[in-house]
């Protein structure tokens, strides 16, 4: 066997690889040539260093962390399901209540002037009262309505002030949607 096959047949030793048959051979150039026992002598230093230096690795996730991400998981599954639960049971509820509510708020609207009306013919001085109640309530808008118009108008006016207004709108606006958004898992 020469040198360059005993290297190779070391190497295959080392990862097990090597035949049998070539095993006395390689033991018998061991004996014969001081070179290559050097060099096995070397390759097994080199191996014991490797493997007292390299710790078994571990990994930063541990079992324990695991399964408590598992059960926090869970609790959240549990959690979205009791949610979802609870809303069925309202829309269903919903189903059964919202069209009675809807009847009668057009029942209780519709009712109004046919109310007024009867007032009309049986109370007239009580209908004159209460017509005059919503007049100053009616009077009370029209004049924010022209305070409001005014405000707008000095708003329009001022090209600063229409930009600092409508700044203000976009950063509430801005501020209104992050407290809305959906809040997202930790």
């Amino acid at each position: 066997m020469r040198c360059q096959d005993a290297k190779l047949a070391l190497a295959a030793q080392r990862d097990g690889e090597l035949a049998q048959s070539d095993v006395l051979l390689l033991k018998e150039h061991l004996r014969q040539c001081p070179a290559c026992r050097a060099y096995q002598q070397r390759l097994q230093l080199l191996d014991r260093r490797l493997r007292t230096a390299a710790p078994d690795v571990q990994s930063s996730l541990s079992t324990e962390r695991i399964m408590l991400a598992i059960q926090q998981q869970r609790r959240i599954i549990q959690q979205l399901e009791y949610l979802r639960m609870q809303q069925r049971s309202r829309i269903a509820h919903l189903r059964i209540v919202g069209p009675l509510v809807a009847a009668l708020a057009v029942l209780t609207l519709g009712s109004i002037p046919v109310l007024l009306f009867i007032l009309a013919t049986v109370q007239p001085d009580l209908m004159v009262k209460t017509l005059t109640l919503l007049s100053d309530g009616v009077g009370g808008l029209i004049v924010f309505a022209q305070y409001l118009q005014a405000g707008l108008m000095l708003v329009t006016r001022n090209s600063w002030l229409l930009s600092a207004t409508a700044f203000m709108l976009v950063v509430m606006m801005g501020m209104w949607l992050r407290l809305m958004r959906h809040p997202q898992e930790a």
